[in-house]
C-alpha cells in the first residue's frame, strides 16, 4: 500500500487489487483532525444538528459530515461561511491557540504600545517595519552567496579536473 498527501490535506491510499488495477481509498488527514474536532465543539457548543449547522452556513449537510469525519477540508469559501455563522475569525479555526501570533512577552509589549500617541504607534511601526526589512534582506543575502564550505571544495574540483585528464591520457 502506498500513501499519498493530496492538495486537500487527505491521504488517499492506493492499493493493488487482485486484477491489478490500483483502487484509491482516502482516509483521513491527521492535520484535519484538530479542525474537525473545532468544527464538532463549536457546533455542539451552539446545540446545533449538522444540519442546522448546514443551512446557517448555507452548506450542504454532506460536505459538513465530511469536514466533521476529517476526509474532505472545506474551501476558502466554506471556512469564511463557517466562521461567520460561528462569529469566529478564521484564525480560530485552523490554527491551535498559541500557534500563530507574538509570544507572551511581545504580546505584552504590543499592549503597552497600544497606549501610546498615534505619533509614538507610528514611530514603533517604522522600527518594526526596518527591523522586518532589515531580516528579510540578511535572508536573501545569505541565499544569494554561496557558503564559505562549499566554495572551495567546488574550486578544488574544477582544478583536480584538468590533472585527472592529463593523468589519464
Amino acid at each position: 500500500m502506498v500513501y499519498f498527501r493530496t492538495y486537500l490535506g487527505t491521504f488517499v491510499k492506493f492499493a493493488m487489487n487482485p486484477a491489478l488495477t490500483m483502487t484509491a481509498i482516502a482516509i483521513p488527514c491527521p492535520f484535519t483532525m484538530d479542525l474537525a474536532a473545532k468544527l464538532i465543539a463549536l457546533r455542539k457548543a451552539k446545540g446545533l444538528t449538522q444540519q442546522e449547522m448546514a443551512d446557517l452556513a448555507e452548506l450542504h449537510v454532506n460536505q459538513i459530515k465530511r469536514y466533521e469525519v476529517g476526509t474532505t477540508l472545506p474551501s476558502l469559501e466554506a471556512i469564511k461561511r463557517i466562521a461567520t455563522t460561528f462569529h469566529v475569525s478564521v484564525d480560530a479555526l485552523l490554527f491551535d491557540e498559541g500557534e500563530r501570533g507574538p509570544d507572551e512577552e511581545l504580546r505584552l509589549q504590543f499592549e503597552a504600545v497600544a497606549q501610546f500617541d498615534a505619533e509614538e504607534k507610528q514611530a514603533v511601526k517604522s522600527l518594526i517595519e526596518g527591523m522586518i526589512l532589515k531580516h528579510q534582506a540578511r535572508q536573501l543575502l545569505q541565499l544569494a552567496r554561496p557558503t564559505p564550505s562549499r566554495a572551495p571544495a567546488a574550486t578544488k574540483a574544477r582544478r583536480g579536473r584538468p590533472a585527472q585528464r592529463a593523468a589519464r591520457s
